[in-house]
C-alpha cells in the first residue's frame, strides 16, 4: 500500500507543477502595449478613446486579452526619456508613440521592441525610417504630411481674407520638419503675393511675446505651425490670443476649433490612432515593423467656427464655407 501511494503523490505534484507552469505561461501571453506621448493624456482624450476602440473592434479588451501601460510626461519633453526608458523595461511587445519627441525617445531605447508612430510629421527627415515604403528598422506606422500642408493652409487663408498682405507663421526653428513647413508656405506666399512674418516658438513662454510681435508688425492673420506638447498645453491661451489680436487664424486639427480658434484644416487625429490600432494587432500576429510601410494619411478635415469669426468681425466667403467638412455655430 504504501509503495502505490508514492507514485500517486508524484503524479499529483507533477501534474500541479505543470498547471501553475501553464498558467504562467498564459499569463505572459497577454500582450502589453506601452503608450508613450508629451502630452497630458486628458489632451489626447479623443485619439486613445478611438484608438481603444479600434482595438476592441480587432479583438481585443484591455485588461482581459491585452494590457496597456500608459505614460504621459505631462507636456515635460525631459521626462519622455525616462518614460520610455520604462516602457522597455517592463518589456512591452509594442510602443505606441504620439509625437517625434515621444518617438525619438523611444527609439533612442530600444532597437528591438517594435514602435509604432500614431502620427509624425515627417518620418524620414526626422531619420525613424529609411523610407516610407520600406521603414527597415523596428519603427513604422502614420505620417501626417504637415509640411506638405502649410502650404494649402496659407491659400485657404487668402481665401478667407481676400485683402490678405502679411501673415504671421508661429512656428519651431529647433524641429526638422518645421523648416520644411516654411519652405512650402514661403512657396506659396510667394505665389500668392503674401508677407511672411516667422515667429519662433520654442517654450510656452514664447506665445505671448510672439502675438506681441505679430500685432506690432500689423499681420493680418496667423498661420499655426507649432507641434507637439507646446500647442496641446497651451492651447487655450493661443487660441484667446488670436480672437483678442483680431486675428483671423488658422491651426492643423479640429481641437483647435473645437477650442474656439477659427478655422482648421489637416488630417483627422482620431482616424491616425484608429489606423495605429491596425499596426498593433499585425504585429502582434508576427509581422515585422520593417515588413509594414509607413502609411499617409487618407482623411482631412476642413473645419469653420463661425462664432469664432464674429468675435473678429470676419466674413467668411459662402463658397468656402461650402467646402467646411464641419461648421461650428
Amino acid at each position: 500500500m504504501k509503495r502505490a501511494a508514492v507514485p500517486s503523490i508524484l503524479v499529483s505534484v507533477v501534474l500541479l507543477a505543470l498547471g501553475v507552469t501553464a498558467e504562467a505561461q498564459q499569463r505572459k501571453k497577454v500582450p502589453r502595449i506601452g503608450f508613450l506621448a508629451v502630452s497630458p493624456l486628458s489632451t489626447l482624450a479623443q485619439q486613445t478613446d478611438a484608438f481603444r476602440q479600434a482595438l476592441r473592434e480587432l479583438g481585443y479588451a484591455e485588461g482581459k486579452n491585452i494590457f496597456i501601460e500608459w505614460r504621459s510626461a505631462e507636456g515635460n519633453p525631459d521626462r519622455v526619456p525616462k518614460l520610455a526608458a520604462e516602457l522597455v523595461q517592463l518589456k512591452v511587445d509594442v510602443i505606441v508613440t504620439g509625437g517625434s519627441k515621444a518617438t525619438r525617445s523611444a527609439k533612442a531605447g530600444t532597437v528591438t521592441i517594435p514602435i509604432v508612430m500614431a502620427q509624425d510629421p515627417d518620418p524620414v527627415v526626422n531619420g525613424f525610417v529609411a523610407s516610407l515604403a520600406r521603414p527597415g528598422g523596428n519603427i513604422t506606422g502614420l505620417s501626417i504630411l504637415s509640411p506638405e500642408l502649410s502650404g494649402k493652409r496659407l491659400e485657404l487663408l487668402k481665401e478667407i481674407v481676400p485683402k490678405l498682405s502679411r501673415v504671421a507663421v508661429f512656428g519651431t526653428s529647433t524641429s526638422a520638419e518645421d523648416r520644411k513647413s516654411l519652405e512650402e508656405i514661403k512657396l506659396a506666399a510667394g505665389a500668392l503675393k503674401v508677407q511672411v512674418q516667422y515667429l519662433d516658438i520654442v517654450t510656452g513662454k514664447d506665445i505671448d511675446p510672439g502675438f506681441r510681435a505679430a500685432n506690432k508688425a500689423r499681420a493680418d492673420a496667423v498661420l499655426w505651425a507649432v507641434s507637439g506638447s507646446v500647442s496641446r498645453s497651451h492651447r487655450t491661451q493661443i487660441v484667446e490670443l488670436a480672437v483678442k489680436s483680431r486675428l483671423s487664424a488658422i491651426y492643423n486639427s479640429a481641437e483647435w476649433v473645437e477650442a474656439g480658434g477659427l478655422i482648421a484644416y489637416g488630417v483627422n487625429g482620431n482616424d491616425l490612432y484608429r489606423r495605429a490600432a491596425t499596426y498593433v494587432d499585425k504585429i502582434l500576429k508576427g509581422t515585422k515593423p520593417a515588413d509594414l510601410p509607413v502609411e499617409q494619411p487618407t482623411k482631412f478635415e476642413f473645419i469653420i467656427n463661425l462664432n469664432a469669426a464674429k468675435q473678429i468681425g470676419l466674413t467668411i466667403p459662402p463658397n468656402v464655407l461650402a467646402r467646411a467638412d464641419r461648421v461650428i455655430k
